[in-house]
C-alpha cells in the first residue's frame, strides 16, 4: 500500500460570481515539479482558459497511457524481449454517457520497437497488452472502456 499526493494551486483571477475568471492553475508534485493546467478549452471557452496548459481530460488520457507503457515494459522484460522504444499516441473520447459527460472511451495506440534475437508474434504482443491491461492500477480504477490498436 503506498499514498500519492499532488497540490492543486487556484487564485481568482477576474469576476467570480459572473462566471468570468481565469481557469489556469497549477499542479505540484514531489521532486519540485510544477505543471500548468487549466481547464479544456472544448470546455470552458477562451478567455476564461488557455492552450498552453494541461488540461485534466489530458491528464487522464496521459496517466492511462503511462501506466499501461510501464506495465507492458515490466512485463516484456519478464518475459526476455529487449524494447528500444515505446510511443504512444492515446485519445480519449469526453461523451455524454446518459448520465452527463464522462471519458467514455481511451484508444492507446502504441509503436513500439523491439531489439535482439526475440521478438514477440502478434499473438503475445496481444497478450502482452492484455496482461499490461489487466495490472496498470490506473486503468483498474475507471470505469472508462480502455482498448489498444496497433
Amino acid at each position: 500500500m503506498s499514498t500519492h499526493r499532488a497540490t492543486v494551486e487556484w487564485k481568482k483571477e477576474g469576476d467570480f460570481s459572473r462566471k468570468k475568471y481565469l481557469r489556469t492553475h497549477t499542479w505540484r508534485f514531489d521532486g519540485g515539479i510544477e505543471v500548468k493546467a487549466a481547464a479544456s478549452p472544448s470546455v470552458v471557452p477562451k478567455p476564461w482558459t488557455v492552450d498552453d496548459a494541461v488540461d485534466p481530460e489530458e491528464a487522464f488520457v496521459a496517466a492511462i497511457s503511462s501506466c499501461h507503457m510501464l506495465t507492458f515494459l515490466f512485463h516484456a522484460a519478464n518475459e526476455g524481449y529487449v524494447v528500444e522504444s515505446y510511443v504512444d499516441e492515446p485519445e480519449g473520447l469526453l461523451a455524454n454517457d446518459g448520465g452527463g459527460q464522462s471519458m467514455t472511451e481511451l484508444v492507446l495506440r502504441p509503436r513500439i520497437v523491439f531489439s535482439g534475437e526475440k521478438h514477440p508474434s502478434a499473438e503475445e504482443l496481444a497478450e502482452l497488452h492484455h496482461r499490461a491491461h489487466e495490472a496498470c492500477f490506473i486503468s483498474r480504477s475507471v470505469k472508462t472502456k480502455i482498448r489498444v490498436e496497433g
